[in-house]
């Protein structure tokens, strides 16, 4: 998510501000999403997790979605534009970001095998966006697990 052109030395320099806060809240929907998509498949049945997850992150994505412009109604430029220069300036937040798209880029591939394996045709996008959010949850939790186990909570 981050590159040079992204992220000025200023917040008054910012060129994609909301874009990047929308994402930034939208991934952060579909995590929460995900944890109580998770939640529920447990309880429900072990084999609905990948669907329940799926389901569940499509509609934290969705709730934030709605609730941003909600939240940053009446907001200025400048607002917007210091938020997301916060967000690319923070080296845990750029590092969770990482870790996360990681994990949903390995989960999206591991659910597409699995899918393929087993011959699975039914819901296929929810299995996908499950495998994804599944993934985002591994990405996050690895990063916590690098983070605060490995390196003891240190950045450098």
């Amino acid at each position: 998510m981050v590159s040079a052109q992204w992220h000025p030395p200023h917040a008054e320099d910012q060129p994609y501000a909301h874009l990047i806060l929308t994402t930034h809240v939208f991934d952060r929907g579909f995590q929460a999403g995900s944890v109580l998509g998770v939640a529920v498949g447990i309880l429900s049945v072990a084999s609905i997790i990948t669907r329940s997850t799926g389901s569940a992150a499509f509609l934290g994505s969705c709730a934030m979605t709605i609730v941003l412009p909600i939240r940053m109604a009446g907001k200025e430029r400048i607002e917007w534009q210091d938020r997301a220069w916060r967000l690319l300036e923070n080296k845990g937040q750029v590092e969770v970001d990482t870790w996360s798209s990681i994990g949903m880029t390995a989960g999206i591939g591991m659910t597409a095998v699995i899918m393929r394996r087993n011959a699975l045709r039914l819901e296929v996008w929810k299995h996908l966006v499950g495998g994804a959010a599944l993934g985002n949850l591994a990405g996050v939790v690895g990063y916590l697990g690098w983070r605060y186990g490995v390196n003891g909570g240190h950045t450098d």
